[in-house]
C-alpha cells in the first residue's frame, strides 16, 4: 500500500499577532536592558505589553555593567523600570551604577518592595541606604555585596522589622586572617536589631566566634548560615547544631556570582588564582 504524505506549508510567524499572554511570557525571559533597548520597539503590541506593570514586579540589573552602557544611562533605565511597575515592584537588584539618589527614587515609589539587592554600588553611602530602607517597611530580604562602606546595621535592622534574609558579602579576604573590631561590632548590631533572621550570608567577613555567638544567641529563627571565607570563626560544631543549612569557612565559593579575591598581607598582592576582581561570574 502506497504511503501518502500530507504536505503542510509553514506560515511565517507574525510576531505582532501573538496573544498578549504569550508575548508577556517571552518578554519575562529577557533582562531589563533587552526589553527597553530592543523588545519594546519590535511592534506596537509588544510595546503595549512592556507597559504592563506586571512585567516589572521583579527587576534585575546587577549584571548589566559589562554591556557597555554608561552609569547614567543604566540609572535612567532603572528609573524607567521602577516607574513602569506603578508601585508593584516587589524585588529589585542593581549593580555598580547605584547611588543615594537612585536608592531614594526606588524607595519613594516602591512601598511594596520585599527584596532589595545591591552590589558594587560605590556611589551609595550609609546614610543613603539607611534613609532608603527606612521607607521600605515590608522589606524581607536585603543583599549588600562587594562594597566596603561602613553600614549602620542597627539602624537598618530597626527600620526593617520584617527582615528575614541578610546577605553581607565582601569581594576579598586577607591572609594572615585580618580581623577588624568593626566586624564583630557589625555582628553584634545584627544580633541586636534583626531577631527575625532565618537566612544569613556573610562571605569574606572578619567576624570571630564572639560575633557569631551573639548572632546565634539572638536570632532564634536562623536556619541557613553561610560564613564561607570567614576564617576567624573557629567553633562551629558546638554552636551550630540547630542550623539546617550550614556552609563553613572552607566550603567552596564556586556557586557565588562574584569572585572572592585573596589578599596576602605579607606581600600586599593578590593571589594568582584569583585575579578577577569584583565582577559577576556566569
Amino acid at each position: 500500500m502506497a504511503s501518502s504524505f500530507l504536505k503542510v506549508k509553514k506560515k511565517d510567524i507574525n510576531w505582532a499577532e501573538l496573544p498578549p499572554e504569550l508575548i508577556s511570557s517571552i518578554l519575562l525571559r529577557l533582562d531589563v536592558v533587552e526589553i527597553l533597548e530592543n523588545a519594546q520597539i519590535v511592534c506596537k503590541p509588544w510595546r503595549s505589553v512592556t507597559k504592563d506593570p506586571y512585567m516589572w514586579r521583579k527587576v534585575d540589573m546587577q549584571n548589566v555593567g559589562s554591556l557597555g552602557f554608561c552609569d547614567l544611562k543604566l540609572e535612567k533605565m532603572c528609573r524607567n523600570a521602577v516607574d513602569r511597575s506603578k508601585g508593584g515592584l516587589v524585588e529589585i537588584r542593581i549593580g555598580n551604577f547605584g547611588n543615594d539618589e537612585l536608592l531614594n527614587y526606588i524607595a519613594d515609589r516602591s512601598s511594596n518592595l520585599r527584596s532589595f539587592g545591591l552590589a558594587m554600588c560605590n556611589g551609595m553611602s550609609n546614610e543613603g541606604l539607611v534613609n532608603a530602607v527606612g521607607k521600605l517597611r515590608l522589606l524581607e530580604e536585603l543583599e549588600v555585596s562587594n562594597m566596603w562602606s561602613d553600614l549602620d546595621f542597627k539602624a537598618i535592622g530597626h527600620s526593617c522589622p520584617r527582615l528575614k534574609s541578610l546577605k553581607l558579602n565582601c569581594s576579598g579576604y586577607w591572609c594572615p586572617y585580618y580581623r577588624s573590631k568593626s566586624d564583630d561590632d557589625d555582628a553584634l548590631a545584627i544580633s541586636e536589631s534583626m531577631p527575625e533572621l532565618s537566612h544569613l550570608q556573610l562571605l569574606g567577613n572578619g567576624l570571630s566566634d564572639i560575633g557569631l555567638y551573639a548572632i546565634l544567641d539572638n536570632c532564634p529563627h536562623l536556619e541557613h548560615l553561610d560564613i564561607r571565607r570567614c576564617f576567624n570563626v573557629q567553633d562551629l560544631k558546638n554552636r551550630c547544631s540547630e542550623i539546617k543549612v550550614l556552609r563553613g569557612p572552607n566550603d567552596s565559593t564556586a556557586d557565588y556570582r562574584f569572585v572572592i579575591v585573596y589578599y596576602d598581607t605579607d606581600t600586599d598582592t593578590d593571589s594568582d588564582e584569583d585575579d578577577y576582581f569584583g565582577y559577576p561570574v556566569y
